[in-house]
């Protein structure tokens, strides 16, 4: 198949350090091109990739010189999409509803993957006007509220099996890996490791809107626990980081749609103790790769007995459910399907409201 993937400019593809949106299309495009199919990749001009690249920007607007308009540079690249729109069989967004207005009028199959939150009110009517585009979740739990939009499947994230090596033996402190944000809980992390009095290594990033949270909340905490904070660590660092740990910390206070860093703690082999927020009961499977709990108490508990969990079992469980391999065939079998049944050339717009009757598209039918 001739097939597009359409990523976000914030990080490159793969990215060079944190960004779980743009490690997924990474995973993807190469599993696609490696079973021999023609891939073309829009994406920030440093990403390293095999697929044939269209920059979007020069550099990962994160990481690059400062560019103000992030979503100017956005739109520049959907609009070469568009222009391209007849090169491909499918084309598949991974913009979240940025890339609505363009899925609709590129005239040819395509699909989106929304990557993000979708409990915040607002989303509910654009996403009725959009209530015809094709999406994917990536967990049951993402996509609960807005059970009305066209879902075509939820496929969750996969890693290649090489990517992480499994390390058999726990090792003495607890991890922490992703963001410095009041709804990622570090604090919980830092009370269950001293409840257990077990050292707890830190992994994260600090977005600049949440430099004040650290300073005031978090960074106080650290220095008078047994915490050591390492920053921003990127994928060559990761498999000693989760592999040397006993366990994986993940007491999230949000509608967590996947949690990647889950499965990259399972590919080493190390148990994750989660919250049961969103995606996380999905992912995890309680007393093969981990708990599943609901409060401090029960999570130092989980995490006392996940200490003694065996490793492979959870290595194994990892390969199972959430390999690339299985990731690909499962948007393989989806493109086919959308390129087999998706009328080509659709109008460049369908109004949201039947303007003489007034009825509402995505309104259920008896």
């Amino acid at each position: 198949m001739r097939i597009a993937q359409v990523s976000p400019l914030y990080e490159s593809v793969p990215p060079k350090l944190y960004g779980g949106t743009e490690r997924v299309v990474a995973f993807l495009t190469d599993a696609l091109i490696a079973q021999g199919h023609e891939v073309t990749l829009f994406a920030s001009g440093d990403s390293s990739t095999e697929a044939a690249l269209v920059p979007g920007a020069p550099r990962a607007l994160r990481l690059g010189d400062g560019c103000r308009e992030p979503i100017a540079r956005h739109l520049e690249m959907l609009e070469e999409v568009c222009r391209r729109a007849d090169d491909f069989d499918i084309i598949h967004f991974h913009l979240d509803y940025l890339g609505f207005p363009a899925a609709r009028r590129c005239g040819v199959p395509h699909v989106t993957t929304l990557h993000g939150r979708l409990d915040d009110p607002e989303l509910e009517p654009l996403f009725r006007s959009y209530c015809d585009t094709p999406l994917v979740s990536i967990s049951n739990a993402q996509r609960a509220p807005l059970g009305f939009a066209n879902w075509k499947a939820t496929i969750y994230h996969g890693l290649p099996p090489d990517l992480y090596s499994f390390h058999p033996r726990p090792g003495k402190y607890l991890a922490f890996l992703g963001r410095l944000s009041p709804v990622k809980r570090v604090d919980r992390a830092v009370e269950i490791a001293h409840q257990l009095g077990m050292p707890l290594r830190v992994a994260a990033k600090i977005n600049p809107e949440e430099r004040d949270y650290y300073e005031r909340e978090i960074a106080p905490l650290f220095a008078e626990r047994n915490v050591e904070f390492l920053g921003e660590i990127g994928e060559a660092d990761k498999d000693e980081f989760l592999g040397n740990a006993a366990a994986l910390l993940f007491p999230v206070d949000w509608p967590e749609p996947f949690g990647l860093v889950m499965i990259e703690a399972m590919a080493c082999g190390t148990p994750v103790v989660g919250y049961r927020r969103g995606s996380v009961s999905e992912v995890i499977r309680d007393g093969v790769s981990g708990y599943v709990v609901d409060s401090v108490e029960a999570a130092v508990a989980a995490t006392a007995r996940a200490l003694a969990l065996p490793r492979r079992r959870c290595r194994a469980y990892f390969e199972r459910r959430f390999s690339v391999a299985r990731m690909a065939a499962d948007y393989l079998d989806l493109y086919r399907d959308l390129a087999e049944h998706a009328p080509r050339h659709l109008p460049a717009h369908r109004p949201s409201l039947d303007l003489v009757t007034g009825a509402d598209p995505c309104a259920e039918t008896a």
